[in-house]
């Protein structure tokens, strides 16, 4: 909570829920149809005190609440369970709630200076990365030579190609030919 002498603060109404901001607050509400980046306007303002004095009610006017949409989230995950022994009644109900993350920026008028950010980067989800994809096996010289007829009088000629890219170790080796 606010103290009385610090800036301005508000209380506003976004999905019928009340929320006490403040300029810099970052706050949750039911999801509002604005693209991430743009800036939203919340002009059901019930409570106004900027220091000096405090507005409520219809002596607020024309006052609004400037934020600025962070992202689209999802809510934790809520569930909701009834049961009745020996009835037969099991009942689920489960789902999660689709928010917007606001940054405050003003509060009637006031808010605190404008910082030009570079662009908002996206957290980078949980979970495990994912592998590179695997390259393919380039033709080993050997290879080459073996499909090559050869004669016994004369001794083979392997040519040797430059390698392009350094041999990948890998933990499984290929079993040796017995001839």
């Amino acid at each position: 909570m606010p103290k009385p002498d610090s800036s301005p603060s508000a209380v506003v109404v976004s999905g019928g829920k009340q929320y006490r901001v403040v300029p810099g607050d970052r706050i949750l509400v039911d999801r509002l149809a604005a693209e991430p980046g743009s800036s939203v306007k919340l002009d059901r303002v019930l409570f106004f005190s900027d220091g000096d004095g405090v507005k409520v009610g219809r002596e607020i006017g024309g006052l609004d609440v400037e934020a600025k949409v962070i992202a689209h989230r999802r809510g934790p995950r809520i569930e909701s369970l009834r049961y009745k022994s020996k009835k037969r009644v099991r009942v689920h109900h489960g789902g999660r709630a689709h928010l917007t993350a606001l940054e405050i920026i003003a509060v009637g008028g006031i808010g605190l200076p404008v910082k030009e950010e570079e662009e908002v980067k996206a957290k980078p989800k949980r979970g495990r990365a994912k592998a590179e994809p695997k390259k393919k096996a380039t033709p080993k010289a050997k290879a080459e030579a073996a499909v090559e007829p050869v004669e016994p009088a004369e001794p083979a000629e392997v040519e040797e190609t430059p390698a392009e890219a350094p041999k990948k170790v890998t933990r499984r080796r290929a079993k040796k030919e017995t001839e």
